[in-house]
């Protein structure tokens, strides 16, 4: 990083020289979640079934894909954030199984190799902040504190903790720490009276909760697990030397960090910053490696000081957003579409901003409902600011949140940001149901227009939209249906329609 500090007075958006694409490519980058909670491949492993898509996604524009954690799980279903063992991503007889629920190692190497010859680049789900699966238990002094109030201590006594992590199918390869309470902060579960809490681990040499982490519920240090104490330093060279590892053995270019609001943050910027700086790129390279850090807060103002505090190193998911989608979904036709931008992440600091509709996170608490989803990935697929990622729920058949009609616009959608959706942004907040914009195109795309509605009725929108001069008495086409024409003006105006509840995109013949 040390090249921007001498090139820019300020620290540059992330989304700016971070790689995100083929190098040269002029094509609009795309992510995508290739995963949901209960992912499961009918036949074969997940590793092999996204290596089969590999080149379908090429095709569609993908350019990153977001993949789950491919660490041993605690259990041989675990999806990865229940971490056992970083090291292992299938390789050792470990917690029940050699392989992980997504496959085995050279499954997952071998998906990487068949990535890279399609210039589809791997994003790791790296779970920093836990670990569950201890191999067995121990005794030390741990305090009791209110899990509402995690400042607030109630009783000191000794407990039994599942706190040692010896990996005896990998022993020392690759790494030789073995964890022991020394290494964490805290966890929930007293093993001696089987009872369930949070309980910060005290003693020698522990320091309690880190400081330098969301003040939620007083401190957030602890989320669930046992929680791991970043500021130990066998813990900080164990996961420094990790992060180079693991993106050397897949080839991936970058992280998505999980859970960072529990993090301390000198440690994560330290770690991404150790990450950057192991690899030497090509002299005329001007990417670095990719971090999306998952901060989950819908208030703006929780989510911008940690923007600041990355100092332009990590891009963040933009969940301000996709609460925003959430709510205009929950309040149907009450909804103002003309805020629907407001307070987000991709409107205040664009080039820090990874947008998204749903994840795998999501379906009981704040999943956006079928009836905006199209709405809402026009949104984020077709302006001109932020770094999309689709969900594979949304995109591939599956049991726990699949539309096919979704699925179909959606694909369009794809399709329309890799051809169309290039140059300036120009907004027409007609009403508060509809709302268009206008990509302007550039000297080898058209651009198009699009259109939204939240209505529930069987109305039909007209907004009157300038696409340029340069398309005067032409025609525009609409791309979701194929029964709709609008004439061009000779000053650039057309007038563009769309039915109540939905979207439309307008193309250039």
């Amino acid at each position: 990083m040390n090249i921007f500090k001498l090139l820019f007075s300020s620290p540059p958006a992330p989304l700016s020289y971070m790689k995100l694409g083929p190098d040269g490519s002029q094509d609009n980058p795309l992510m995508i979640q290739f995963f949901t909670w209960d992912s499961e491949a009918t036949g074969t492993s997940w590793w092999k079934h996204f290596e089969n898509e590999i080149p379908t996604l090429a095709e569609m524009g993908f350019t990153q894909v977001w993949l789950p954690p491919p660490n041993k799980a605690a259990h041989p279903e675990g999806r990865g954030y229940d971490a056992y063992d970083l090291w292992d991503l299938g390789e050792f007889d470990q917690k029940g199984a050699v392989a992980t629920r997504w496959g085995s190692k050279e499954e997952l190497l071998s998906a990487c190799r068949v990535a890279k010859e399609h210039q589809v680049d791997i994003i790791i789900d790296a779970v920093l902040n836990h670990k569950l699966g201890a191999d067995r238990v121990e005794k030390f002094k741990a305090v009791t504190v209110d899990p509402q109030n995690r400042l607030r201590e109630l009783e000191r006594k000794e407990i039994e903790g599942w706190t040692v992590f010896e990996f005896p199918g990998r022993g020392t390869k690759y790494s030789a720490l073995h964890w022991n309470q020394e290494h964490f902060t805290g966890l929930d579960w007293d093993n001696s009276t089987q009872t369930k809490g949070v309980f910060k681990i005290v003693g020698k040499g522990h320091k309690g909760w880190s400081k330098n982490v969301d003040k939620e519920l007083g401190n957030y240090d602890y989320l669930l697990g046992v929680d791991i104490d970043h500021r130990h330093p066998q813990v900080q060279e164990d996961f420094f030397a990790w992060g180079p590892w693991i993106l050397q053995t897949t080839g991936a270019v970058g992280f998505r960090l999980d859970a960072i609001k529990h993090i301390d943050r000198k440690f994560t910027l330290r770690f991404v910053r150790h990450t950057n700086s192991s690899f030497v790129f090509p002299i005329d390279s001007y990417f670095l490696i990719i971090h999306v850090a998952e901060y989950w807060s819908g208030n703006i103002n929780a989510v911008l000081p940690y923007t600041r505090t990355f100092k332009g190193e990590t891009a963040f998911f933009d969940v301000p957003l996709h609460m925003n989608f959430h709510h205009a979904s929950q309040h149907y036709s009450r909804y103002d579409l003309r805020n629907v931008m407001n307070d987000s992440l991709v409107k205040i600091k664009p080039g820090h901003a990874v947008t998204f509709v749903d994840n795998h996170d999501l379906a009981h608490f704040s999943q956006v409902g079928d009836h905006f989803k199209i709405q809402a990935y026009a949104l984020i697929l077709l302006r001109g600011t932020g770094y999309p990622c689709v969900f594979y729920g949304d995109l591939y058949p599956n049991s726990e949140c699949y539309n096919e009609n979704i699925a179909r616009n959606l694909k369009l959608l794809i399709k329309a940001r890799k051809l169309y959706a290039y140059g300036g942004t120009e907004d027409y907040t007609s009403s508060k149901n509809c709302v268009g914009f206008v990509r302007l195109g550039d000297s080898t795309h058209s651009g198009c227009a699009v259109i939204l509605s939240n209505r529930e009725d069987d109305y039909v929108h007209t907004i009157r939209m300038n696409v340029g001069r340069s398309h005067a008495g032409s025609t525009f086409q609409s791309y979701l249906t194929t029964d709709g024409r609008v004439e061009i003006d000779a000053e650039g105006w057309g007038e563009f329609t769309c039915f109540a509840g939905s979207a439309q995109v307008w193309v250039k013949l």
